[in-house]
């Protein structure tokens, strides 16, 4: 896009070129960043910065209505739409949903160079026990750990459980589907299960839970800090996400070499949320800084 609208409120609201928007000076950007829209259909917008390799700065976004004019069906979009309706037909179909999180993205939708380690066995994700029954209430207990064999409740065969990884999970609540909302049984591992209208929570959403009990976090970055150590959802103003205990193992892992790259993607993680100090801002941390309980898809140019 090359224009979009900032609104800082419902009164006001400013026209950029991305031409114009660029030449502001640093902290004005970083003001305003947030509060951007397209001029079309109104969907959420964010601002990529010029990089030092030729690309040009832009205005995006992820949240066009299917009949923008500003809207182009690229192969990256007509993908994410379609993992929305098999996650959809997946509701449907099946009594239950086990996360893979060794699951790795498609080739065509991250640049990673090198594959990351696919085990799963280091963090247990507090929630409802298999053996409890639908009714119970969620009680999750707060310690992180791995739980041993005898206490992981193996699902019976007779159970439609389908797997799925981060990748596809993430683009279909981009997109719009029934997920977020369902009351469908999704397993974190072999031992813990949430309603999934429980589990997924997006950023605009987010607050501290009971015991810091985890949740599946997700939403869009806007941008991050000067040093990339915090990651700023564009879909409000009071959440952070720290990634300074495992930055460059997640630069690897999705091949993010500037602040740019961050510009705009999509994210879906596990972790909990608390206040910090001074009850501010909310922190959304990793659990476990286990980087496979995160997936980042890179946002496209325009």
């Amino acid at each position: 896009m090359l224009d979009a609208i900032c609104r800082m409120d419902k009164l006001s609201q400013t026209v950029y070129s991305v031409f114009q928007f660029q030449r502001l000076d640093e902290a004005e950007i970083e003001r305003l960043r947030q509060h951007l829209y397209c001029p079309a259909c109104a969907g959420k917008a964010y601002f990529r910065k010029a990089s030092k390799d030729g690309k040009a700065a832009c205005f995006g976004s992820r949240y066009h209505q299917l009949d923008c004019r500003e809207f182009k069906p690229s192969a990256n979009r007509q993908r994410e739409e379609q993992d929305a309706s098999e996650v959809n037909q997946l509701i449907v179909d099946s009594d239950a949903l086990r996360i893979d999180f060794s699951k790795r993205a498609s080739s065509h939708s991250t640049k990673a160079k090198t594959a990351a380690t696919a085990t799963d066995n280091r963090v247990s994700e507090p929630a409802v026990p298999m053996s409890q029954t639908a009714h119970s209430p969620i009680t999750p207990p707060v310690k992180e750990s791995t739980p041993t064999p005898s206490e992981a409740s193996i699902p019976t065969p007779d159970k439609r459980i389908a797997r799925e990884g981060l990748e596809k999970l993430l683009h279909s609540l981009l997109r719009g589907s029934e997920l977020a909302n369902s009351d469908l049984w999704v397993y974190t591992d072999d031992k813990y299960r949430w309603r999934a209208k429980n589990l997924f929570v997006n950023f605009s959403q987010a607050s501290p839970t009971d015991n810091g009990a985890p949740r599946m976090y997700w939403g869009t970055i806007s941008h991050t800090d000067k040093a990339m150590l915090w990651l700023n959802p564009a879909d409000c103003k009071d959440v952070g996400i720290p990634i300074n205990g495992f930055k460059e193992e997640l630069q690897q892992r999705f091949a993010i070499e500037h602040r740019r790259d961050l510009e705009g993607a999509g994210i879906i993680l596990f972790g909990k949320c608390f206040w910090n100090k001074e009850k501010t801002r909310k922190i959304i941390q990793l659990w476990n800084r286990d980087i496979s309980r995160m997936h980042i898809s890179l946002a496209e140019e325009g």
